[in-house]
């Protein structure tokens, strides 16, 4: 049985047409239709061009907030020694022990982003089935994986906000840019932060248009479409 959308979402929905609108604009109405009882998370959600099923035509990159994401990142690293000190003073919530491998094989996911040096991953191998699936496993792709210099720099990122750019089998990318608590400009700035990112990492085997498509939503509010080519112009400038 399909569920009845409420005459919030209705009433929201009428102010809201096919019209593809400039960024300003766009993160305005955004605001305005941002009415629930609760600080809504901001999502942008890109439809590209890709073929998922080609290795060349596959996006996964990583990009900075600048403002963050507005919510609290729980962070896991994989580090052994002196250093496991060092990244719970930068912000890390756990760091690995054989009590956390085993909660971890019994299903626990309490954390948003898995962080590990690289002499650690034959290490964490026998996690990969368990962190694999919920796309928790360490990526150098990612910048999930680094050196035991840039462990803590890393740690540092994600805290402030680092989001990961993954196309699905739709070859549509989905992220969180924010809450909509954020100034319009905050907002904006998170959103072209990530649109370049996604512009600049065009995957090799696309040879015409990349991106296709683009919109932001609330959490409880309906889409509103951005104009692609004023996306472009805010990028390039």
């Amino acid at each position: 049985m399909l569920k009845r959308a409420s005459k919030r979402y209705k009433e929201l929905k009428s102010k809201v047409n096919e019209e593809k609108l400039n960024l300003s604009s766009a993160v305005k109405l955004l605001k305005e239709c941002s009415n629930a009882k609760f600080d809504e998370s901001i999502e942008f959600h890109i439809k590209t061009n890709a073929d998922p099923k080609h290795a060349d035509q596959q996006l996964r990159e990583t990009t900075d907030l600048p403002n963050g994401t507005g919510k609290e990142i729980k962070i896991l690293v994989f580090v052994e020694g002196e250093t496991a000190s060092k990244v719970k003073d930068a912000g890390a919530s756990y760091v690995i022990d054989d009590n956390l491998s085993k909660q971890i094989e019994d299903g626990w996911d309490d954390f948003d982003v898995a962080i590990a040096t690289r002499d650690m991953m034959p290490k964490i191998a026998k996690l990969g089935k368990y962190l694999g699936r919920k796309g928790l496993m360490p990526n150098p792709k990612s910048g999930t994986v680094v050196t035991d210099d840039k462990i803590v720099e890393a740690v540092e990122k994600a805290t402030k906000g680092r989001v990961e750019l993954r196309m699905d089998k739709d070859a549509n990318i989905h992220t969180r840019i924010g809450m909509c608590s954020f100034t319009e400009d905050q907002i904006t700035e998170n959103l072209t932060s990530v649109f370049s990112a996604v512009v600049k990492n065009k995957p090799e085997g696309i040879k015409g248009d990349f991106v296709d498509s683009a919109s932001i939503c609330s959490s409880m509010g309906p889409g509103i479409r951005i104009d692609i080519e004023n996306l472009h112009q805010i990028v390039s400038n």
